[in-house]
């Protein structure tokens, strides 16, 4: 059976580590969370690759989510990917945190260590009551499991220090900007791969907001979250 603590430590250490994630806590929150926990059980042997692992099955999904994401695989981002969206957020102790597309809760609990309040948004009933039952069998603390539509965002808890896309937009996000605080930031991987990069939003006061890229990245896309498609003549 799999050292899960070792193939941890070697996943920090030659994924996370190696990509310029520098943040004590951070890396503290990835070596103590156990990612096999939040995986199906026939693949937690591949929790700690380096991928976006995929958590469901796209046909058996199809249909079950009355939104526009239902039928769509979903997957946890690869952890290189994420530690460094977090790091580039800038989570501090006292910050509320909006994760948004938690799945099956991997994500929150990583932001639940470092940061002050989790509010974790998930649009399919299933993979939020797997979120509950995995935060409260790691000890979670502060983080609140919602059910709700992704693009909707969670205006009832915000306004949010940090908001963090847990996938990929391929716009951006507008529709969360105006639940962050001043001087609070969004993170996520915007644009359609090979072409995505992750982005860091930050709103300033009297609500102007401005991005920049950071880093280049993919990351799978989010229920709801796709381009519009455009009118030809």
């Amino acid at each position: 059976m799999l050292d899960f603590a070792a193939a941890r430590r070697m996943m920090v250490d030659g994924q996370v580590r190696t990509n310029d994630v520098t943040d004590l806590r951070l890396i503290a929150a990835m070596l103590a969370v156990p990612r096999e926990r939040f995986v199906p059980a026939g693949k937690a042997e591949l929790a700690y690759l380096d991928l976006d692992l995929p958590i469901t099955d796209g046909a058996a999904m199809a249909g079950a989510v009355g939104t526009p994401g239902g039928g769509k695989e979903r997957r946890l981002l690869k952890p290189m990917v994420l530690a460094k969206l977090i790091q580039t957020a800038g989570v501090g102790e006292g910050d509320r945190v909006l994760d948004v597309g938690c799945a099956t809760g991997y994500s929150a609990a990583v932001l639940a260590m470092v940061a002050g309040a989790v509010v974790a948004l998930e649009e399919d009933a299933a993979l939020a009551r797997l979120a509950r039952d995995n935060l409260m069998a790691v000890g979670a603390r502060h983080v609140e499991v919602m059910t709700g539509r992704l693009t909707d965002g969670w205006p009832a808890g915000a306004p949010y220090d940090v908001i963090l896309l847990d996938g990929a937009s391929e716009i951006p996000p507008e529709a969360l900007f105006a639940q962050l605080k001043d001087g609070g930031r969004l993170v996520g991987v915007i644009g359609r791969a090979p072409a995505s990069r992750a982005m860091l939003y930050q709103r300033a006061s009297g609500g102007v907001v401005s991005g920049r890229a950071v880093f280049d990245a993919v990351a799978p896309l989010l229920p709801g979250f796709t381009k519009p498609p455009e009118f030809v003549f």
